[in-house]
């Protein structure tokens, strides 16, 4: 009995199948101009052929999305480097202790992020170690894949002996893609 019953539902499955395989012509394979087989998604209207299943790109354009994930695939960079005086926010303090081994200035907590359809930034923290008033510049490089997307250079308002400050350092338009920013003092004066 349940041999049969075995049977039936896998005539019954076959036969679903066939009616399934009848009613969708559309998602038929197709040949392309260069003699290629090949499948266009009816969702993404993406076209696919042998050599593009299985490897994430279609034979369409790449998107800017797509970008990020090839950093060879994006080409633009900005030529200058980007002078900012950005303002500062005394975040507290830190103790004075530059001398022979402890830098006057040190940066530290950099933080990479985009703002959507605007820019870049990186959010840093600035320790003057010395007891007296600095004013340091700041070089910073947004890269994507180890290649140069914009140098930037911020020079911050004076800051007291002692003091712990945050601030902001703005990158390239949000339509480059950064994987990466690298900040350095460059001058604590």
């Amino acid at each position: 009995m349940t041999v049969c019953f075995g049977r039936a539902l896998h005539l019954g499955g076959l036969a679903a199948a066939l009616a399934m395989a009848a009613a969708l012509p559309a998602l038929a394979q197709q040949v392309g101009p260069d003699g290629q087989p090949q499948f266009r998604d009816p969702k993404t209207g993406q076209v696919w052929t042998p050599d593009t299943v299985g490897t994430g790109r279609s034979t369409e354009p790449p998107t800017p999305a797509d970008r990020a994930f090839d950093p060879r695939g994006q080409t633009t960079t900005t030529r200058e480097t980007v002078v900012q005086a950005p303002s500062i926010r005394v975040l507290g303090s830190v103790p004075i202790t530059a001398g022979p081994t402890v830098p006057i200035a040190v940066i530290d907590n950099a933080s990479l992020s985009v703002i959507p359809a605007q820019r870049w930034q990186v959010t840093l923290d600035l320790n003057n170690n010395s007891a007296g008033v600095i004013n340091p510049v700041v070089d910073c490089r947004f890269t994507n894949g180890g290649n140069l997307v914009e140098s930037a250079r911020a020079s911050l308002p004076p800051v007291a002996g002692g003091q712990r400050v945050g601030f902001l350092i703005y990158g390239p338009p949000s339509n480059l893609f950064v994987d990466r920013a690298e900040c350095r003092l460059a001058a604590p004066s």
